[in-house]
């Protein structure tokens, strides 16, 4: 049985929907990404990883924007229910995105010495990564923020209705655009320090005391020593996040009568499906357990 079937367009004219949602999709989302939020959640509180709020805050995001969804899909003329689970699904891969820069600078400042931090090492500034790419999503999530409320603040009775939803379009799909431009540069950072950071193996071994086959001491802590693992959990989310920042921009450029805005499936595809590894694989594989400075600034002895 195909979970998403396809949808037709819904003859109620009232309907926020360009199709007939399915009930059953929104009910599994809403149910694992709160299961998702609870661990990362728990997980905040359990390692004191203070940082990771922006984490917390996008899975929450998550839950409560599928939990409005199945709520509006039961009322599908009711805005503010729509507009709610549109805005929240539509924010939270933002903030997502400057998890993975931050980590992926921390996971940097772990294991390269300061001499090497050149730019050879990444083709970005080491120092730069964290204010640069927090600096685009920043960017990024106030043109999508302000798009999402121009689309769901349109009402049918609203003259020029069609050129205020065209213009919240053009402004989300600006903020995509952003967060494609910043993630592209980053993942060629990303893949550049693949293969760059192979070479430090030898010298985070040297660097820190060894604690059992697994762990090493940092800074008197004992932390998990395969940080190679939490560089490719961060690496296949940036890909995850990237599709659907894609898809996202694809829908916007097609308007509203386009494929992708007339039948539900890719919501579920290309959102919903690529953003939940994102939360869930930070659950079992959390930064805290691999790094040592998780506080909201790293401190000295670390830059």
């Amino acid at each position: 049985m195909v979970l998403v079937e396809r949808a037709s367009p819904r003859e109620v004219h009232a309907s926020y929907y360009r199709y007939n949602p399915s009930l059953a999709p929104a009910i599994v989302a809403a149910v694992l990404y709160t299961l998702a939020f609870i661990g990362t959640l728990v997980q905040w509180v359990r390692y004191r990883a203070w940082i990771w709020a922006i984490m917390v805050i996008a899975a929450a995001m998550e839950a409560a924007g599928w939990i409005s969804r199945c709520i509006s899909v039961e009322n599908v003329t009711d805005k503010p229910s729509y507009s709610v689970q549109f805005g929240l699904v539509i924010l939270a891969p933002v903030l997502m995105a400057a998890c993975c820069y931050i980590i992926f600078s921390r996971i940097l400042f772990l294991i390269v010495p300061r001499e090497k931090r050149t730019f050879k090492l990444c083709w970005v500034p080491p120092r730069f990564i964290t204010p640069l790419f927090v600096g685009f999503d920043i960017v990024a999530l106030l043109l999508q923020m302000g798009g999402a409320i121009m689309i769901t603040s349109v009402s049918d009775s609203d003259r020029n209705a069609a050129d205020k939803l065209n213009t919240g379009k053009h402004v989300a799909q600006i903020g995509v655009i952003v967060q494609l431009a910043a993630f592209g540069l980053f993942a060629v950072a990303a893949v550049r320090f693949n293969f760059t950071s192979k070479r430090f193996t030898d010298v985070v071994r040297e660097r820190y005391e060894s604690f059992g086959e697994k762990e090493h001491i940092i800074g008197g802590v004992a932390k998990n020593k395969h940080w190679p693992v939490l560089l490719r959990v961060v690496n296949f989310t940036t890909i995850l996040i990237l599709v659907r920042s894609i898809y996202r921009l694809v829908e916007f450029t097609q308007g509203t009568t386009g494929y992708l805005n007339t039948h539900e499936w890719p919501l579920y595809i290309f959102d919903a499906l690529c953003i939940y590894p994102c939360v869930a694989l930070f659950v079992w594989w959390h930064p805290s357990r691999y790094l040592p400075w998780m506080g909201l600034r790293l401190p000295k002895e670390a830059r």
